[in-house]
C-alpha cells in the first residue's frame, strides 16, 4: 500500500462508471502525472477500505493523510491546481451538507450512470500510475 508515498492515491469503485469516467478526468488534467490509482476491489484498494473501515466512498490518500466522500473530492482539485481549483468553493458549505450530496450521489451512481462488470483495465501507458 502506498500510503506514505509523497503522491496522491486515490480509491475508487472499479466498477462505478462515473468513479471511472472521474478517474479518465483526472488522467487528462493531471499535467504532473502525479496521481495514482487502485480500485477498492483491488489487493491494495480493499486494504486501504479495511484500514479506514470506508469502503463506500472514495478515499484519497495523500502525506500521510486521508481524506473520504466530499473532503477527497475538493483535496483532489486542490492537487489538480489551475482552473480546478474554483471547485474548492464548496469549502463554503460546511462538510456535514457537502457528504450529505456526496451520500445521495453515491446511492444513484450505478442507477444513474451504470455499473461494469469488471474493474477498468488501464492501458499500458497508464498501468504504472495504478496500483494492485
Amino acid at each position: 500500500m502506498a500510503e506514505d508515498a509523497t503522491y496522491p492515491v486515490l480509491y475508487f469503485d472499479g466498477v462505478c462508471n462515473l468513479c471511472n469516467n472521474t478517474v479518465r478526468f483526472i488522467i487528462k488534467h493531471d499535467k504532473k502525472k502525479q496521481f495514482r490509482f487502485a480500485a477498492l476491489q483491488s489487493v491494495s484498494g480493499q486494504m486501504m477500505a479495511d484500514k479506514l473501515k470506508d469502503t463506500e466512498s472514495v478515499i484519497l490518500a495523500y502525506k500521510g493523510e486521508y481524506y473520504s466522500k466530499s473532503d477527497a473530492a475538493l483535496k483532489t482539485m486542490a492537487i489538480l491546481g489551475g482552473i480546478w481549483r474554483v471547485g474548492l468553493v464548496g469549502h463554503i458549505l460546511p462538510s456535514f451538507l457537502r457528504n450529505m450530496l456526496y451520500d445521495w450521489v453515491a446511492r444513484n451512481r450505478y442507477r444513474w450512470f451504470g455499473r461494469l462488470n469488471q474493474c477498468m483495465i488501464p492501458t499500458p501507458e497508464l498501468k504504472s500510475r495504478f496500483l494492485d
